[in-house]
């Protein structure tokens, strides 16, 4: 017996379930406590809307919180500007059709920045399962396409397969930094790519 090595390619695209929006409020102040007051009273304001909207608290996370020290530099000098507080949250969301309605009802409440939507399958073994399977399936004709050319007799059965890292191509429908006044934002979700690749050995005589 003689061994045929081929390669399997599998692809599925699904439409994503969950997203995952970055957004939070930038405050620049004189006070370092004034900057604080108002960036906590925007972000105070931006999770009650949103637990109001229907999303569980649980779902809703500070990532980023940063203060910095501004200056302004004339002549060569630094001189004192003020403070800048950054207050991110990252928002989980299980109805996709709320996607831009988040965005806009976190905007009308104060947020000034959104750094990331990031659309996610909740579930995606399932689909990579599916992929494999796509994948074997294509390996199987490559090999059959051959063994036909050469005249001699495959063993249907994988005699070994090598199964390489998943890989996931999800859209990028909104990937920006927003500092402006947002109104019926459309936000579209796009396909998610899931795909597989192996290496399959077969036998054949």
């Amino acid at each position: 017996m003689k061994r045929l090595k081929v390669s399997g390619e599998g692809k599925i695209s699904v439409a994503p379930d969950q997203v995952n929006i970055t957004i939070g409020a930038i405050t620049e102040k004189k006070s370092l406590q004034e900057a604080q007051e108002e960036n906590a009273r925007i972000i105070a304001n931006v999770i009650t809307a949103m637990v109001e909207l229907g999303i569980p608290s649980e779902y809703i996370q500070t990532v980023i919180y940063r203060i910095d020290t501004l200056y302004d530099y004339t002549d060569g000098r630094q001189i004192f500007r003020g403070y800048q507080v950054n207050h991110q949250l990252q928002v989980k969301i299980n109805q996709i059709d709320l996607t831009g309605q988040v965005v806009d009802l976190a905007v009308s409440q104060g947020a000034n920045s959104v750094s990331n939507i990031e659309f996610t399958i909740a579930n995606p073994q399932v689909y990579y399962n599916e992929a494999l399977k796509i994948a074997l399936q294509n390996a199987y004709r490559k090999a059959l396409a051959l063994t036909s050319q050469l005249s001699v007799n495959l063993n249907p059965i994988p005699y070994k397969i090598d199964e390489f890292q998943a890989t996931t191509s999800p859209p990028v429908p909104y990937a920006t930094t927003l500092m402006a006044k947002a109104e019926a934002t459309p936000i579209q979700p796009g396909e998610i790519t899931i795909s597989a690749t192996i290496i399959v050995q077969y036998l054949y005589c």
